[in-house]
């Protein structure tokens, strides 16, 4: 996305990913050691710890988030068979309507892991081959030798170099503007539109050349998955994964409402827009296969525990899921490893396989230990804000640090405050924000 402070002008600020928001996160120990670039295997990884679940920690935690700042947070924890969850603050700032923990909330682009499984699926039958061109399937959607070095496994691991469609799709970011996000509430976009967006935006680098995350990569993977299947993409993902995973409370919903009880969702756009505005309701084709799924943290910590215990996929496409390629920060640190539609953290516990999404107004990760016993999924609906000093740089806020110390006592049983100088962790790691003048 791009935007511009009337008051500054020349800059504009640029993000990728399907909200643009980028979280300083609490740190973990600055002795930890970086992961490894590439990983195999449901296994693969230091084994978390597991010290039990404090409850009252993590009661405190979520409070500590709404008392910096954020309107209304809910988490769901699970330690092998002991679960906790939890909620603090309020799903409407006007009427002061508490948020509980089993709402229905927006996961955004946690809906790729999701259309990855249908595509790993597809490769299991033999429908689809990986490293095949995605010009075998759709021989005219990517054209010239653009589209002949394009692999689909290119796009499940956002190394395409096909450039991100939002630009395109909300094109007052551009002028400074977030007028956009009043003017598409209702609007419905074809996959077909929100490609070719894709593909006039400007390239990220050569097919395979570099790590670079689009959401116009996951449309083309609905399109694809549609091609092979002949049936729709989210009904067929809704019939072949979120059924087969026991998901109860997942879906794509068919309207701009969010189909249940659910908080609403507040966007503050770094101070654009003050007060920070409901977008709860909302047409979501202009995400789809990308960002569009609505669910529950019960949910997500259900589906991440099947797919990696082996219920959604076979041992052979989920290493292929797990194998990785590094991405970093501007100063090389290494802030996940992204496989096909899944990545991995690592904290000072081990290492935790996941996604993470953010739409307008509504942020959601989600992490799991390798063998899904300890579990961490977690929502909020007050969604970028931070502020932005004179030099463009993001600033940290409080909630940053209380969603930190939260998610390092959820998933590791111990929650160290920050110590000034340690290396911080990206809890929203694919987002990724720009400064340009």
């Amino acid at each position: 996305m791009t935007l511009a402070r009337p008051h500054h002008r020349g800059r504009t600020i640029a993000g990728l990913g399907l909200s643009a928001v980028l979280v300083t996160w609490a740190a973990a120990p600055a002795t930890w050691a970086a992961a490894p670039a590439a990983t195999a295997g449901p296994l693969a990884g230091p084994a978390a710890a597991s010290a039990g679940l404090d409850r009252e920690a993590l009661r405190r935690g979520l409070d500590a988030i709404h008392e910096a700042g954020m309107y209304g947070t809910y988490s769901a924890v699970r330690d092998a068979g002991a679960d906790w969850s939890g909620a603090a603050g309020v799903a409407d700032v006007r009427t002061k309507r508490p948020v509980h923990p089993r709402m229905l909330h927006r996961v955004g682009s946690i809906t790729k892991t999701f259309t990855a499984v249908a595509l790993l699926q597809q490769v299991e039958r033999g429908r689809i081959e990986l490293d095949a061109p995605v010009t075998r399937y759709l021989p005219e959607l990517i054209p010239g030798e653009r589209g002949q070095k394009i692999t689909v496994r290119m796009l499940l691991n956002h190394t395409s170099g096909i450039g991100d469609y939002i630009s395109g799709a909300f094109p007052s970011f551009q002028q400074g503007s977030t007028a956009s996000l009043d003017d598409n509430r209702f609007r419905d976009f074809s996959p077909g539109e929100l490609v070719r967006f894709g593909l006039e935006a400007p390239s990220t680098g050569e097919p395979g050349q570099n790590w670079s995350y689009s959401n116009t990569n996951y449309i083309i993977a609905g399109l694809l998955l549609e091609k092979v299947t002949g049936a729709a993409a989210e009904p067929y993902i809704t019939r072949h994964v979120i059924r087969k995973a026991g998901l109860r409370d997942t879906s794509f919903p068919r309207t701009p409402l969010i189909p249940g009880p659910h908080s609403k969702a507040y966007e503050s756009f770094y101070g654009y827009i003050d007060p920070p505005r409901d977008y709860s309701v909302y047409d979501m084709s202009w995400a789809g296969t990308a960002g569009a799924v609505v669910s529950t943290m019960d949910d997500l910590n259900r589906f991440y525990r099947a797919l990696l215990g082996g219920r959604l996929l076979g041992s052979a496409q989920l290493a292929q899921m797990q194998t990785t390629v590094p991405v970093t920060d501007g100063q090389g640190n290494v802030l996940m490893n992204y496989g096909l539609g899944l990545y991995a953290q690592d904290l000072p516990c081990g290492r935790f396989w996941g996604h993470d999404g953010g739409v307008f107004g509504m942020g959601t990760f989600s992490l799991s230990s390798p063998d899904g016993r300890r579990q961490l999924s977690l929502g909020m609906n007050l969604m970028k804000y931070q502020r932005i000093d004179e030099n463009g740089v993001l600033q940290p806020h409080a909630i940053d640090f209380a969603l930190g110390d939260h998610m390092l006592q959820a998933l590791c049983g111990s929650a160290a405050p920050l110590a000034k100088g340690e290396r911080p962790l990206t809890p929203f790691p694919t987002q990724q924000v720009l400064v340009k003048r």
